[in-house]
């Protein structure tokens, strides 16, 4: 079957989008607004550039060395990868056929669990799933939508055991709570699929791609968290036995 997506970009060294040295393929197209997003030119849905599996791969193996050496592989981003679930679910299922480690960085906005999201999932050593507030109300504020899905998806995962990493930007105004920090961990403490949770500063290195749309930046003058209010977080999880860096 001819398996074609749209991808935005990609990063042939990427460290810190999975273990090891990584392969980075951000895809295009998301359905969340994230006032911090540092990758607002992915939102359009039939931007991109459009890409064959098979071409993809050719440029994956070239950097089989790098992954073998460090333990690591491909990362697939956005945008939001799973809105292209049957292109993501073919790549990986390639990868995994030549050993080559696959993960999965998401919102988890999934809205129907489709034969492709499971085909997905069979194929995912790795899930990075970013929660971006657990108060609906707040993760409206921030995404203009609501965390329901991103939720039911994160238990969906522990059903099937899914390897996973929990992801928590850090943003004033937000997820500087205590209280909010204190919600997310207590929903993933029963979930022992988790291996750890990465707690993110907020960070503006995204403020120029909003400037060049001619869009103002929503978060312009919040700056990012202190390594006091990062230890704070930090210990929140701590608390609850939960592995957090």
């Amino acid at each position: 079957m001819s398996v074609h997506g749209r991808i935005h970009s990609v990063e042939s060294f990427g460290t810190v989008d999975g273990p090891g040295i990584r392969f980075v393929v951000f895809m295009q197209g998301c359905l969340m607004r994230c006032q911090y997003c540092h990758n607002r030119d992915t939102w359009d849905l039939h931007a991109g550039t459009e890409i064959h599996v098979d071409e993809l791969m050719e440029q994956i193996e070239s950097y089989r060395p790098f992954f073998d050496a460090s333990h690591g592989g491909v990362t697939v981003s956005g945008g939001e990868a799973i809105l292209q679930a049957p292109f993501v679910a073919a790549l990986f299922e390639k990868c995994q056929a030549k050993g080559i480690h696959t993960c999965l960085d998401t919102n988890g906005f999934v809205r129907h669990y489709t034969p492709a999201i499971h085909q997905l999932l069979a194929h995912t050593d790795l899930v990075m799933l970013d929660i971006k507030h657990m108060f609906d109300d707040k993760h409206i504020e921030l995404t203009q939508v609501s965390n329901q899905h991103t939720l039911e998806f994160a238990q969906y995962l522990h059903q099937i055991q899914q390897k996973t990493w929990i992801r928590y930007v850090i943003v004033e105004g937000f997820s500087y709570d205590p209280i909010a920090a204190k919600a997310l961990a207590d929903f993933i403490a029963p979930m022992d699929y988790i291996e750890k949770v990465e707690l993110l500063p907020y960070h503006p290195l995204g403020k120029y791609k909003w400037s060049a749309m001619g869009q103002a930046y929503q978060l312009d003058g919040v700056s990012a968290p202190s390594q006091a209010v990062m230890a704070q977080i930090k210990a929140v999880f701590t608390q609850q036995g939960i592995h957090a860096v």
